[in-house]
């Protein structure tokens, strides 16, 4: 068994494990799952060596921890600078900064400089998104009864709690409530085309407009939040006419970064695709947003093995109880 000393662009647990390090060296892998673009923009692994070093732990169970425990435990046909092996090392300038300056694969210079140095190669984008544009009215809850369960997000946490409160009603209509940071949440099967599954969630913040995802683990369908069904459209259709991507829509404003790879991956430079996320991350704050990572968050809302409660697109289900459960508690 191995311990992933993780830090991603929303849970973080770095400074929870980190003295594992010290006491159980060859258990101990870093990892940064889960690090949105204009994260790793500013470094990964690099920076989780660097901040362990600057905390006094003994480099060499640090640069254990980075290269020899991942390489053996995975079985990676990776050398480790032995006799023998492929040379596959990176060349940083020193031990206090730890910029990379060259990275070597089988003895060749693949990177240098922060720019790749292996030749481009054009592949078409697999794909599948049959979903079609959705109107507010598919985003329509009629009220069935007096209280309704409410997925309650927290920021830095993958597990979500479980609220119940008394809905607001308006034309027949369960709505959000961005005053009581209520807000309505969507999942739009991708692979079919079907009706939205919605629910409400608090902790996003969101004071308007809607904010929506193709990336939705585990299944990669459309998880979307807003304060509106109006805007809940727009940002879903956004992602749909995009066949992927990630979107922020506020009436006549709208944002999308497109994921054309199987609505996961953009094909653009990666540099250009961290200052587009990080574009639409700050919109998402101009929107209310309070949380770090607000698109990582909703990527998570619809991850059913995680406790509490969670929405896919056959609606609200209970990590818990492990079963499909209402909307209304009655």
């Amino acid at each position: 068994m191995k311990i992933l000393i993780r830090e991603g662009s929303a849970a973080k647990d770095f400074d929870a494990l980190i003295g594992l390090l010290d006491s159980h060296p060859d258990a101990c892998m870093f990892c940064c799952d889960d690090q949105h673009p204009d994260d790793l923009a500013l470094g990964h692994i690099n920076k989780l060596v660097k901040r362990a070093l600057d905390r006094g732990h003994d480099p060499f169970k640090v640069f254990r921890a980075a290269s020899l425990n991942p390489v053996e435990h995975y079985g990676l046909d990776v050398g480790l600078l032995q006799a023998g092996d492929d040379a596959d090392f990176v060349v940083v300038d020193d031990l206090d900064t730890l910029a990379v300056l060259k990275t070597y694969t089988k003895g060749q210079v693949v990177a240098e400089d922060g720019e790749p140095r292996i030749p481009r190669i054009p592949t078409a984008a697999l794909n599948r998104f049959e979903a079609t544009a959705k109107s507010p009215a598919d985003f329509r809850v009629e009220p069935r009864g007096r209280r309704i369960k409410v997925i309650v997000a927290r920021d830095g946490l993958l597990a979500t709690d479980k609220a119940h409160v008394v809905p607001t009603v308006a034309k027949d209509n369960l709505i959000s409530d961005p005053g009581r940071d209520i807000l309505k949440i969507a999942v739009v099967n991708r692979y079919e085309d079907a009706a939205p599954a919605v629910a409400f969630v608090q902790g996003f913040g969101l004071k308007r407009g809607a904010l929506a995802s193709s990336v939705a683990h585990d299944s990669h369908n459309i998880v979307a939040v807003g304060d509106s069904d109006e805007d809940l459209a727009r940002a879903v259709n956004a992602v749909i006419r995009a066949r992927g991507g990630l979107a922020a829509a506020h009436g006549d404003a709208l944002q999308i970064l497109p994921l054309p790879i199987a609505g996961l991956m953009a094909d653009a430079d990666g540099y250009e695709v961290a200052e587009s996320y990080a574009w639409l991350n700050r919109m998402a704050g101009e929107l209310g947003s309070r949380l770090t990572a607000p698109y990582m968050t909703l990527s998570f809302m619809a991850l059913l093995v995680i406790p509490k409660l969670k929405l896919s697109d056959k609606g609200l289900f209970d990590a818990e109880g492990f079963a499909f459960t209402n909307l209304f508690d009655a």
